[in-house]
């Protein structure tokens, strides 16, 4: 069994993070195995003291679009219950005039951004190539609508172009860039740990990877945001562990000046209904256990928000009471419209498939002193919209 932590050590460590001080790995474990509901409130305490001083009282959202191109998937992750294999009941691809149409729905609801990201389907080439299927599906929204952001294509979907076509990831995200692509999501981390991946995503690509392709995108000034998926068999070490290397990205980012870095970190807690029955089994419960996601959000806060200020929860995942909560706990930011969303869905998620911007708007209001604002994809203000 490990040590027992003291009140008066855990008041120590807070107070060093109040004071600007970086959070140690070893000190982010001693906060996540806190239990006493009284050390639960002060981590809360700070991790919203923080907020404040790193990202002010504003609570931002934008209007945005899912569009997931494709379910049909090479890969098995053994949580994933979004994927297919060709043909089977269920599978999908849409073709050309479908995500148009989707795209210009967007527009025609006022958003700014488009998301987009798929399955890893290896029939999706164009003359024999994968990056060109990408870079259509760039073109056919940016082609129409240049002033839409789109936010496309992880770390995983980079490496399968670049396997796929024997390129490499630099090639891929260049041309990716050209095309129109605007910021690369930072999704496809899970856990930054090999132990857990070769459990959750054992042909997904490695740690090491993940992370070169990502540093490899701020090189090259593509910006990224940063994701964890968490509450399923990972350990709070390895939790710290990830966290932990985030900020040395992101660190490296800023300290070498590359053009672009990450914009903003993402806690995604697992839902396994209608996951794969092994892990599911394995992992007990069907819903995320929010006592647990929001100690995990206000821990993310301190040991992240020196280097990354703008961090956001999951109402997919927590639905918008437990969202709304997490801006409590070191959140500023409240997420998207969505419009619609798939990937989290298929999962056996309850907390919906689209937002309302008043609906966005109203739950922000329904905290003390917390304006609401519109931003963009990289947290730039949208100066039409008025807060309450």
């Amino acid at each position: 069994m490990g040590c027992l932590v003291t009140t008066k050590t855990i008041e120590s460590i807070l107070e060093n993070t109040l004071n600007g001080c970086d959070l140690s790995a070893t000190e982010g474990v001693m906060l996540l195995k806190q239990t006493d509901p009284n050390v639960k409130s002060a981590i809360k305490h700070t991790a919203d003291r923080l907020r404040q001083r790193q990202a002010g009282d504003t609570v931002t959202y934008i209007i945005n679009r899912n569009i997931n191109y494709t379910n049909i998937c090479e890969q098995h992750c053994s949580f994933c219950a979004f994927r297919r294999d060709a043909n089977a009941e269920g599978s999908y691809w849409l073709d050309w005039e479908q995500i148009l149409a989707k795209a210009t729905d967007a527009v025609e609801r006022n958003a700014t951004e488009i998301c987009m990201q798929g399955g890893l389907n290896p029939a999706a080439k164009i003359n024999g190539l994968s990056l060109n299927y990408y870079l259509r599906l760039v073109t056919t929204i940016k082609g129409k609508y240049p002033q839409l952001h789109l936010h496309a294509f992880s770390p995983q979907e980079v490496q399968f172009i670049a396997k796929e076509d024997n390129l490499s990831y630099a090639y891929v995200i260049t041309a990716l860039k050209a095309a129109g692509v605007d910021s690369m999501p930072g999704t496809a981390a899970e856990v930054l740990n090999d132990e857990v991946r070769r459990i959750l995503c054992p042909e997904k690509t490695d740690t090491a990877t993940w992370l070169e392709i990502v540093s490899i995108a701020h090189k090259l000034g593509l910006p990224t945001t940063s994701t964890m998926l968490s509450g399923h068999i990972e350990t709070p070490e390895q939790q710290i562990e990830h966290l932990d290397k985030l900020r040395t990205l992101q660190q490296t980012a800023l300290e070498k000046a590359y053009p672009a870095t990450i914009s903003e970190f993402i806690l995604l807690p697992f839902v396994g209904q209608e996951a794969p029955k092994p892990l599911r089994k394995r992992v007990g419960r069907d819903q995320p256990v929010l006592e647990d996601a929001l100690l995990l959000t206000a821990v993310a806060r301190i040991m992240l928000g020196n280097w990354i200020p703008n961090h956001q929860p999951s109402w997919v995942k927590l639905g918008l009471t437990g969202a709304t909560e997490a801006l409590n706990w070191g959140c500023n930011d409240i997420g998207g419209t969505l419009m619609e969303e798939h990937i989290t869905t298929m999962a056996g998620a309850l907390g919906g498939t689209c937002m309302e911007v008043e609906t966005l708007q109203k739950a922000i209001s329904s905290l003390n002193n917390r304006p609401y604002q519109q931003r963009d994809t990289l947290y730039h203000p949208i100066a039409t919209n008025k807060a309450l």
